[in-house]
């Protein structure tokens, strides 16, 4: 069996959103890999034919062992790329994700041993986030929460942050919300935005971006 570029993404796009408490369907796959509906269902009937995904009665898609190797080898590739682009390269954080998606594919399992020799296994990537499943649910039992749900006053530091978004990211190292920061939450207004203080500015961010945010 071939595992093409294209069942990589497709198996690990279901593994991300797992970790984001998404229950996959044909849909979710969609919106996360930006493509058709009639690409997805030939690349589904592909994955399943080779055993690499199962498919329920309601249309919710799995992984299978073989599929959840391959998306975790992927995961762990992207992961230790993102490391060595801020690591070593000092590559701007909020860039590393878009050229990780384009080098874990190219990637050796030699080139992958020196790279754990190098970076370890166990540090988070440059959005604060750790390699594999990391549910809501997971980070909420370490103490976190979105950025959106602290109270008035709070003070709060930024532990991850949703990396798949590159305008996010952006807009978001502009206003200087990234990993390490402090955060105060001044209030809560009537327009769904929220203001919000780090160092002595004072800043908007609607609600939908602070939700993309964990804190602790």
């Amino acid at each position: 069996m071939k595992i093409t570029i294209s069942k990589e993404n497709y198996l690990k796009a279901i593994a991300e959103a797992e970790s984001e408490g998404e229950t996959v369907i044909a849909a979710t796959l969609v919106r996360w890999l930006k493509v058709s509906a009639p690409a997805v269902t030939m690349a589904l009937k592909r994955l399943k034919r080779d055993n690499l995904i199962r498919v329920g009665r309601e249309g919710q898609i799995t992984l299978t062992a073989e599929g959840r190797e391959i998306a975790n080898r992927l995961l762990n590739r992207h992961h230790l790329i993102e490391r060595m682009l801020t690591e070593i390269f000092d590559m701007e954080w909020y860039k590393v994700h878009d050229e990780a998606e384009q080098l874990e594919h190219a990637v050796s399992s030699d080139f992958e041993r020196k790279l754990v020799e190098k970076l370890g296994i166990d540090g988070a990537c440059p959005h604060g986030n750790v390699v594999g499943m990391d549910t809501p649910g997971d980070r909420r039992r370490r103490g976190w929460k979105p950025l959106d749900e602290i109270a008035p006053e709070e003070t709060v530091e930024v532990v991850s942050v949703f990396e798949r978004d590159r305008q996010l990211l952006e807009y978001l190292d502009g206003l200087g919300i990234r990993p390490g920061a402090s955060v105060a939450m001044l209030a809560r207004n009537y327009d769904e935005t929220l203001t919000l203080r780090i160092g002595a500015k004072k800043i908007p961010l609607g609600r939908a971006a602070a939700q993309k945010v964990w804190v602790e």
